[in-house]
């Protein structure tokens, strides 16, 4: 009997225990380790983080919470608690009723309590990497804070608009573009006050309506690109150049744009333009009468392209009236950049009597880089070269008709990049097989990235040419990073004693090598690859003559 009374009294100790313990939850004790009462710290909860942080506290209670917590408890059905109520009881007595639990509003979280500035800052940093959108549309779903922040013009300056249903030949693109414009005239007045890059891509009928609005809104806009957008129209640009005083950059590309929108838009402009891309047409020439008549003299940058259908109709240029309407006359942080891509470019002819322009004398780049053979000689590039000497950049790949002589005379003498490679023709030109020292000897200590792809240079040529990177002056190693060979009559003693001299290269490209054993025509990249290609040449056989 005593026995079965002990067993009793010690089950009801055991049952009561574990309902204390199960009373304190795991939130409660890093309150009270963390943040005890009285210590002038509170505890914020999270979904991943808990935060420690000065101040008074929330107003939610810890005797609040296991208030809501033990009132729970008896609501779960089958508890031991619940139980013990439905027992009825010999002698009720009459007790109070329990004060009901204070309402208490959902905990906003840790980002509406982030201050705005810190915002800002986080947001900043993810706008420069992926830009504005989507990411500022979706943090302002966030909260109250986060739409605030998300709102703020200083992180709308780069944006890029394009409807959903961009592409779709039916009437959906026009009714998204519709909709897109709708939600642009609700917020750009706001977000957009001080937008600088805008790009419109695949507009097809609502471009005027935007413009008109970004005239409107967008004050301090410098950079305007359109591609492949229609039904610009024609008093579209005059009027955002008038309403934007700081615009000086116009990207036409792969757009239906009329010439004489453009040409009203660079009298408009005029001294403050610098910046203008085209895509050869029949309407480029008038653009081109206008850049000739010295409309626009700041010009710094000027690129004329076919795109992707290619145009052969050639481009007469005439080189020495393009040097003396857009001259450099002073050489500032911005260099002159000019790139005729993919088109048949004819120099027009300068005539016996004809003067010399004044030449580009803060010109650092050149590219006139095509996929078929075009018309510029050594006369032609001496012309627009004979007075550049800070030319960084120089692609000529598809301009069969230079020499390493005429390269040689040029007036440049730090020159880093230059492409001389000759893509899908090199079988049906008669090319120079001597010459290429003449290259290496005057550009081996500037030179970053050499291209000779194509080119008919012999072996004993191009071993002699790729020995330069060895004989630096002064001691100083090469900084040649990348070369491609592909498809000449390199040997693989010379690729060995180029690797050697230049530890730098990361890019070696040795496709259809004929001079080569077969396992090593291919294209290296990384200095670990490149690496591997010498220890491969070292340790193959030499191949037979």
């Amino acid at each position: 009997m005593a026995a079965g009374v002990a067993r009793r009294a010690r089950r009801r100790v055991r049952d009561a225990t574990p309902a204390g313990m199960r009373a304190r939850s795991a939130e409660d004790w890093w309150w009270d380790r963390l943040a005890p009462s009285g210590s002038g710290y509170h505890l914020l909860q999270s979904d991943s983080m808990l935060l420690v942080l000065p101040g008074s506290g929330p107003a939610r209670a810890r005797a609040h919470r296991r208030a809501a917590r033990r009132a729970q408890r008896l609501r779960l059905p089958g508890s031991r608690v619940t139980a013990a109520k439905a027992r009825p009881k010999s002698a009720p007595a009459s007790a109070p009723a329990p004060a009901p639990a204070p309402q208490q509003g959902p905990d906003p979280g840790w980002g509406d309590r982030i201050p705005l500035e810190i915002l800002l800052q986080i947001f900043g940093l993810l706008v420069a990497a992926d830009g504005p959108m989507p990411f500022l549309g979706r943090a302002a779903r966030v909260c109250r804070r986060w739409r605030e922040a998300a709102s703020q013009p200083a992180l709308w300056h780069t944006v890029t608009l394009t409807p959903p249903l961009a592409g779709r030949p039916t009437k959906g693109g026009a009714k998204a573009e519709k909709k897109l414009l709708a939600s642009l005239e609700r917020f750009m007045p706001n977000r957009f006050s001080q937008l600088r890059r805008l790009t419109l891509i695949h507009w097809k009928s609502q471009v005027h309506p935007v413009l008109k609005l970004v005239s409107e809104s967008c004050p301090r806009l410098t950079f305007l690109k359109l591609s492949d957008c229609h039904g610009v129209a024609p008093t579209s640009l005059t009027v955002l150049a008038r309403a934007c005083p700081q615009l000086h950059s116009l990207d036409i590309q792969h757009s239906t744009v009329e010439s004489t929108a453009v040409v009203s838009f660079l009298e408009e402009v005029g001294p403050r333009m610098r910046k203008l891309w085209l895509t050869c047409s029949s309407q480029t020439t008038a653009i081109l009468g206008a850049l000739l008549s010295s409309c626009c003299p700041q010009l710094q940058l000027l690129e004329v392209s076919t795109g992707i259908n290619r145009n052969n109709t050639p481009l007469q240029l005439p080189v020495e009236a393009l040097q003396r309407s857009c001259p450099q006359l002073q050489p500032g942080p911005c260099s002159q950049v000019l790139r005729l891509l993919n088109l048949v470019w004819l120099p027009k002819p300068s005539g016996r009597a004809a003067t010399p322009g004044p030449g580009f004398p803060s010109l650092e780049e050149l590219c006139l880089a095509g996929p078929t053979c075009n018309f510029v000689s050594d006369e032609a590039l001496g012309r627009l070269l004979h007075s550049s000497p800070k030319l960084r950049l120089l692609d000529l790949r598809g301009c069969a008709r230079i020499t390493p002589a005429g390269l040689h005379d040029l007036p440049c003498r730090e020159l880093e990049q230059l492409y001389l490679g000759l893509y899908g023709m090199s079988d049906r030109l008669t090319l120079a097989k001597e010459g290429s020292p003449l290259l290496t000897q005057k550009w081996a200590h500037t030179l970053r990235e050499l291209d000779l792809s194509g080119q008919g240079f012999s072996e004993k040529d191009l071993e002699q040419a790729l020995a330069a990177f060895s004989g630096t002056p002064g001691g100083l190693q090469p900084a040649l990073c990348s070369l491609n060979l592909r498809g000449t009559r390199v040997t693989p003693s010379t690729v060995s004693s180029v690797i050697s001299s230049c530890p730098g290269l990361q890019f070696l490209n040795l496709e259809s090598c004929r001079c080569l054993p077969r396992g090593l025509k291919r294209a290296y990249r990384g200095p670990e690859d490149v690496q591997r290609c010498l220890e491969q040449l070292l340790t193959s056989p030499p191949s037979p003559s």
